[in-house]
């Protein structure tokens, strides 16, 4: 099999993430021959830094090229549907960071549309784009890799196994992420995002829930388990009277958190059709570094999966300095004190296996473990429960 071409769009953190565990895998298999960004400066930047030959502000240019089977898109959220649409169009297979889509704003929508449409109406507008990309991929006979790299991490991939040992039935699944807050400049506003903590971080518990109960269906039933019904809060803690009290106490000043029309909480249950639930929270006002895990409550044991915070590497200091030249891992606040680094975080989070799948998946003309169903199901199930925590009671899943 010839050498995967890959065309990057975008030039920041998950552009720069996805070279890195590109590079990870044998160059006779996959190579990245061109970056577009939005800048011609950032994107030579980057092309210069890992030695890509083609570097464009223009992303026709970068699908026009021939040597390029794939377009890795790692653009802001509002971009998603339109560059995913354009490259399947262009007969190019597609890798996208998470979220799939969301809603962003039409024209005569009033201003901060997070706190002025209606989430009806939002829900409408992100259904619509997200099944315009599965429509584009079928259309056009592309596969699509939706970089939900939770359902490939070592933690995970060992809960399905230990799952598929057991007989028993998963009666609720538990999955969790916080931080402080996120590194992205776009992050404050719905119209570049789509949503707060509950789309850019929630879409890791809701993918993982989604996937875990689907595979679980298709394991005792011959057919996944879906989701029928959601119930929903939201809220923006660090704007609280609570915040506002520690603000002018002087012991408000680590979570860097500051939306201005998102939320930076949720907690959301899902009901699936066997009865059994996932229950989900997020939150972008969590200190101590990035914590993420998945617990399954079964019928005959239990299951916890811990991706972040593990302990094979422990570290104290009581200056913040000590190691200064050392990555620890994302999101962590400061260095002093008793920590734990990350021995090699993007093989234990599955972003190193997420590549590898996606490039096989291509290469052998093979659907991914994460694919545009599952990438449709999230905006569903997400869309879904902001309705829900705007009316304040259960929304059904179509």
């Amino acid at each position: 099999m010839k050498t995967l071409g890959i065309g990057l769009a975008g030039a920041r953190y998950g552009a720069r993430m996805h070279l890195a565990n590109y590079a990870k895998l044998p160059r006779d298999i996959v190579e990245v021959r061109g970056v577009c960004s939005r800048t011609k400066e950032s994107g030579g930047a980057l092309a210069r830094e890992f030695r890509i030959g083609f570097a464009t502000d223009d992303f026709d240019a970068l699908l026009a090229r021939k040597d390029i089977d794939a377009v890795d898109i790692c653009v802001p959220p509002a971009l998603h549907h339109e560059f995913a649409i354009r490259g399947a169009d262009a007969g190019k297979h597609i890798i996208m960071e998470k979220p799939l889509t969301g809603y962003f704003g039409t024209a005569g929508d009033p201003e901060p549309i997070g706190t002025q449409v209606s989430r009806a109406r939002m829900r409408e507008g992100a259904g619509k784009n997200a099944e315009a990309v599965r429509e584009a991929v079928r259309r056009n006979g592309v596969k699509f890799c939706y970089a939900e790299n939770w359902i490939y991490a070592p933690p995970i991939e060992k809960m399905r196994r230990l799952i598929a040992a057991s007989k028993g039935s998963i009666l609720e699944l538990r999955a969790e992420e916080n931080h402080s807050g996120s590194n992205s400049v776009f992050s404050r506003d719905w119209k570049s995002t789509g949503g707060g903590a509950l789309l850019r971080m929630g879409v890791h518990s809701v993918g993982a829930c989604l996937h875990l109960k689907q595979w679980e269906g298709q394991l005792r039933l011959g057919k996944g388990i879906r989701p029928v019904s959601v119930l929903a809060d939201t809220a923006d803690l660090i704007h609280s009277s609570a915040a506002r009290r520690a603000g002018e106490a002087g012991a408000n000043r680590w979570i860097s958190a500051n939306p201005v029309d998102v939320e930076n909480w949720a907690n959301l249950i899902i009901s699936f059709d066997d009865g059994s639930r996932g229950n989900i929270i997020v939150s972008d006002v969590g200190l101590g570094g990035l914590n993420t895990r998945v617990t399954a409550f079964m019928t005959d044991g239990v299951i916890k999966s811990n991706m972040t915070a593990n302990d094979a590497i422990e570290t104290y200091a009581p200056d913040a300095s000590a190691f200064s030249g050392e990555y620890f891992t994302e999101k962590l606040e400061t260095k002093a004190g008793w920590n734990r680094p990350s021995c090699d975080e993007d093989w234990f989070r599955g972003f190193a296996q997420e590549m590898e799948d996606f490039v096989g998946a291509i290469r052998e003309n093979r659907e991914p473990r994460s694919g545009i169903d599952l990438a449709v199901e999230c905006v569903n199930a997400i869309y879904a429960a902001y309705l829900s925590a705007e009316k304040g009671s259960r929304v059904m899943i179509d």
